[in-house]
This record gives structure tokens, sequence and C-alpha cells, in this order.
């Protein structure tokens, strides 16, 4: 049965949350553990749905997972592992766009990989072809079939010279994790450098593998014959930190968020304080807060590390919808990620979205007919609306946005929140948040 959110409006969220691994790292490095001899153990796990699925994945291929949800503590032993059928893979995964990254580890394990039809948020194209380009360098022969695609290598993964057309996040961690064990050395150009990627790397080399990064988005590795498990903490969810501090300036609230680093918040913490936001970091986390003042209008471009990360874009607009001014938004990563302004202007916001590139940045879009730019005038004072969740930071936006409201909102598709955000109901009682779940 379906679930659905009443929001009462208008009360500040004040208090604190606490922020654990990185939804954009944990799953990813769970599939690692796939290629080692022996267990690994990871840290910091927040208890996320695509943890659950990657953990539902793992087990039907094998690998003993052991947790701890008190701790964030996950054990992961692959010793076992094998094919898994592909009716069960297709139960999992289809919620998800991480079984694509199970396939170099499980070729390596097995010699093969089952891929079925991919899920996750639908915020613009992310088609897998990449990921397929990637594996056919290495030696793959890809098959597609009426259900899936079937993946195998008959004659090993052996290590090639690549470059990206995109400094794609996922396809960048298909490399890493298809490399480390390849035939030679691999060389990937046009490489995502994420602090998540540079976090997976880490996890890699603890293991055994010998990769190295360049300062001009070069990544080389040199494959090894055999890794080992490894013992990791992951970097906090800088996305959920993000939010959060969106959350605080929206509702006029302070939100203390612990385990928040700042190091990869530099981009989100200097537009933050540009638009009128305060913040204080310590060694735990850092406090957001409104100050008071009227918050300022700006001109920002998305783009891929260490731009303004486009996850962080969407939380920030509904802020924008209180600044004193015209702010324009160019969304340069994900073409429709604009789709979730259609609700926040049933509620009263002043958004237009055009089909040209209002920015400066190199953008992939601008000749492809999408409405990737946004012009938001404020401030406007937003009303209580009905609102289905569209992916998962559009709707923690619409969460947010009615938490600021006037009057009543209702939400429903309220589950893809979980995807990325732990315990997210309990933070935002714990917050002051007037909300009440019930059954539709």
């Amino acid at each position: 049965m379906a679930k659905l959110l009443t929001v009462q409006g208008g009360k500040p969220l004040e208090g604190s949350v606490h922020v654990r691994g990185a939804k954009n790292l944990v799953p990813k490095a769970m599939v690692a553990a796939l290629l080692g001899s022996e267990p690994s153990q990871l840290r910091n796990v927040p208890e996320i749905k695509d943890v659950e699925i990657v953990t539902n994945l793992l087990q039907i291929h094998g690998v003993k997972v052991d947790a701890d949800p008190a701790t964030g503590d996950l054990t992961l032993d692959p010793r076992d592992t094998y094919s898994a059928a592909h009716s069960e893979i297709d139960a999992y995964a289809g919620d998800s766009r991480i079984p694509i990254l199970f396939c170099g580890p499980l070729m390596h394990q097995n010699g093969e990989a089952f891929i079925p039809d991919l899920g996750g948020c639908r915020i613009g194209d992310r088609p897998i072809n990449y990921h397929l380009e990637v594996l056919r360098n290495f030696g793959a022969v890809v098959d597609k079939t009426p259900t899936g695609i079937h993946i195998s290598a008959p004659r090993g993964l052996k290590g090639a010279k690549l470059t990206l057309p995109f400094p794609s996040v996922g396809a960048t961690e298909q490399v890493l994790l298809t490399a480390v064990l390849a035939e030679g050395i691999t060389e990937l150009d046009n490489a995502a450098v994420e602090p998540e990627i540079h976090d997976l790397i880490a996890i890699l080399q603890q293991m055994g593998a010998i990769i190295t990064v360049f300062t001009d988005r070069v990544i080389r590795i040199e494959g090894v014959e055999r890794l080992s498990g490894y013992r990791h903490r992951a970097i906090p969810d800088r996305n959920e930190s993000a939010s959060w501090a969106s959350a605080a300036l929206v509702t006029q609230g302070d939100i203390y968020v612990k385990g928040a680093a700042q190091r990869d918040l530099t981009a989100f913490l200097n537009t933050y304080r540009k638009i009128g936001g305060e913040f204080s970091v310590d060694d735990e986390g850092i406090r957001f807060w409104h100050a008071g003042h009227p918050l300022k209008p700006l001109v920002l471009e998305t783009d891929v590390h260490p731009g303004f990360m486009t996850d962080w874009q969407q939380p920030l607009v509904v802020a924008l919808t209180q600044a004193h001014g015209v702010s324009i938004v160019h969304e340069t990563v994900y073409e429709n990620r604009f789709g979730f302004t259609e609700a926040l202007e049933r509620m009263g916001a002043s958004i237009q979205l055009h089909r040209e590139c209002l920015g400066s940045s190199p953008c992939r879009f601008g000749q492809r007919n999408f409405l990737h730019s946004a012009v938001i005038s404020g401030p406007v004072e937003l009303k209580g609306a009905e609102i289905n969740v569209p992916d998962l930071r559009g709707g923690f936006s619409h969460l947010i946005a009615a938490l600021a409201a006037k009057g009543t909102s209702t939400v429903t598709g309220i589950e893809v929140i979980n995807r990325g955000y732990e315990h997210f109901m309990d933070k935002l009682v714990g917050l002051g948040a007037d909300v009440e779940m019930s059954e539709r």
C-alpha cells in the first residue's frame, strides 16, 4: 500500500542530524568486495535502500554479508561467489543502476555477468552504452537478450587505453572495478575525479591494486593477479549534508549536520555563503542556519567535480525562490533535472525554463532542445499542494518546499527518498517538522 505524507508548513527546522557514509560510494565499495580473495569490512554504512539492494544482489551471488545497523559496520565475504539465476538478479535489481558495476568483478570471479533492465532516478539520459563500450574494450563479449544483457570474457579481460566522451562517474567506476584484475595496463582519459571516486581508489589500493591519478583527469591502473580484502571507513555523504543545509535555509531554520566534512563541500559552501546562508565548522560536523537577512540571488552553473554538483542544485533552487531578485541556474550534467520545478510552480514559485544555455560553461545540451536552464524570481510565498516525488533529490526539494510553505501539503512517492536519506522520517521529526505518515 502506498504511503501518504501530510506536511504542515511554516515551522523552521531546528536541531541536529547525523550523516553517515556516501550513497555514491558505499554501494560501489560493497561491489568492490567481490574482487577480493578475503573478507572486507566497510564502516560508516547508512541504512538506505541502495545498500539493501546491493546486499541482496551480493547474497544471491554467494557473498556472505553481515551488517550491524547500530554501528554502521558491514562485513562482506566473497570466497564462495557463484553465478546467480537471471530471475533472481532481475527480482532485486529493478530499482537501481548499481548492477551494471557488477560486470567486471563477476567476470573476474565467474567468467560472466548478467544485467537486467536498470532502474534509478529518471532525471535524464543516463545510458549504459559508456559501460558496455568500456567492457568491450577490455575484451568482453556483450550479448543483448529479451530480458537483459549477458556479458562474458571467453579470453579473459585485458588492459586498454580509454577516453570517455564525458567524465562519467559510473563509467569511471566501471573502468576501475574491471581494470584492477585485468591483464596489463589500463589508461583512462577524461575520468571523473569526484571524492567518491578517490575513496573507491583508496579502497582498491588497500586491496592491492596499483592506481595512479594524474592532475589532467587521467587514471592509470596496472593490473594485478590477486586482490585481498579491505578495512575502510566510507567518506560522509556530501549530498545529504548539502540537502539539510538547504533545508535550514528554506525553512529559516538552524541544523547541525554531524558527520559533514568541509573539504568535499567547498563549492557548495561558497555558494551557500553568497546566497546569505551561514555556517560554522567544527571537528564533528557543520552547523547551517538562516541568519535572518534577505537571501541574495545568484547565477549558478552545475558541473562535474570540482564544480558545483548537480545533486546540490535541486534543494538550492527551492532556497532561490526566497531570494530577493532574479537567479539563473544552468544545468550541464543532467538534461532533465528541472522536471521537479513543475510542482514548485504549483506551490507559487516563479520559475521559467529555457532551452538555451544561460551560462558560460561548456554544455552538451544547448543544441539538443532540452529545458536545462532556469530563471527563478523571488521572493514568493509558497503554498501547500499535492505533490508526487519524481526522483531522489527532487523529492527532497519538494519536501523542504512543503515544510516552508503556508498551509498543508500531501506528498506521495516518499519511498524514493529512502534510497539516499537514512532514517529520513526520524530526522524530520527530530528537527521539529510537523509531518504525519499514513497509508493511502
